[in-house]
């Protein structure tokens, strides 16, 4: 069994002893880490990602890992490397410049530029802790999930299938693109949610979401802190809120990849590789999903931050 494996068994068996203790155990079905790949038919990652985003490149000194998704990022690598370049296909000019430059420069001007750029093994692990007064339900708990993508979404189905009550809220301005990209990959993370479709910039729809927030149990979001606070005034005392980023640094972005190698969750082939398709996204889903059930079972109010970073470098020291 590699090690993302048994990461992935040894967090979804913290679900089953966490989801049985608030009262609806649920088993998460094996292979969560290579459910995307399978449903997209991407190819085993090595140095390139398994969706061609992320590229391992070796720095002066140390291995970076560097996620460029989207024409934004990748039109921002001449002000990373400091001249022009191709910004069409910029992998050649990183594969190029970096061996030249040491990775703290690098890192640093990749957190100016709004970069998702890593250091092999950067994270530690950090466990959140629960405390509360146990207690049983007598209704469904009722989740809104704020998260997009693939953690926090996860979590939230993992809830849903333990008989809460999730809403799944979409912005029109930022809409979760998970359906346009794999509507089966959808339908496994958001199929058994309830879901609403809000305009950000209407008051009536602000009202609206205020108003289910006060009445929630569990709130799951996944963007950065800066652009949430207005959200700690709306929840009750008794909420849990699972927050979940890319890292322990909060200004910092990141994705299932890069992250995964800012854990140190890679394997090695005649030097690192990706263990998996953004391992650190899966690997987050399920401890998030076990946070939450913990908070249930233990009747928590207030905030848990998880960062991928840190559950991957978790997973990788385990």
């Amino acid at each position: 069994m590699s090690r993302l494996a048994r990461a992935e068994a040894r967090l979804a068996a913290r679900v089953s002893h966490w989801s049985a203790a608030m009262g609806a155990k649920v088993d998460p079905v094996p292979g969560l880490c290579t459910l995307r790949s399978g449903l997209l038919g991407l190819p085993a990652p090595g140095r390139v990602s398994a969706n061609g985003s992320c590229r391992l490149i070796r720095a002066a000194d140390g291995w970076l890992a560097v996620s460029l998704p989207r024409p934004a990022d990748r039109d921002l690598v001449p002000a990373l490397l400091g001249h022009p370049c191709d910004t069409a296909d910029p992998w050649p000019a990183l594969a190029r410049a970096l061996p030249c430059l040491p990775a703290a420069d690098v890192l640093a001007q990749a957190a100016l530029l709004g970069l998702a750029v890593t250091r092999l093994a950067e994270a530690g692990p950090r466990r959140a802790a629960a405390q509360g007064t146990p207690r049983s339900w007598h209704r469904a708990p009722v989740v809104v999930d704020l998260s997009s993508l693939w953690a926090g979404p996860l979590c939230g189905a993992l809830l849903a299938q333990a008989g809460c009550d999730v809403l799944k809220i979409d912005s029109l301005q930022r809409p979760d693109t998970t359906a346009v990209r794999s509507a089966p990959f959808d339908a496994v993370l958001n199929g058994a949610k309830r879901h609403w479709r809000m305009d950000a910039a209407s008051p009536e729809d602000q009202a609206q979401l205020r108003g289910l927030l006060a009445g929630a149990d569990i709130v799951l979001t996944s963007a950065r802190p800066r652009a949430l606070d207005w959200l700690a005034a709306c929840l009750p005392a008794t909420c849990l809120w699972v927050a979940i980023r890319a890292h322990a640094d909060p200004a910092r972005i990141g994705f299932g990849d890069d992250c995964a190698v800012a854990g140190g969750l890679v394997d090695w082939a005649d030097g690192p590789v990706f263990a998996g398709d953004a391992a650190a996204d899966p690997l987050t889903g399920l401890a998030a999903a076990a946070a939450a059930f913990r908070g249930l079972a233990l009747g928590q109010g207030g905030r848990i931050d998880l960062a991928l970073s840190t559950v991957a470098a978790g997973a990788a020291h385990a």
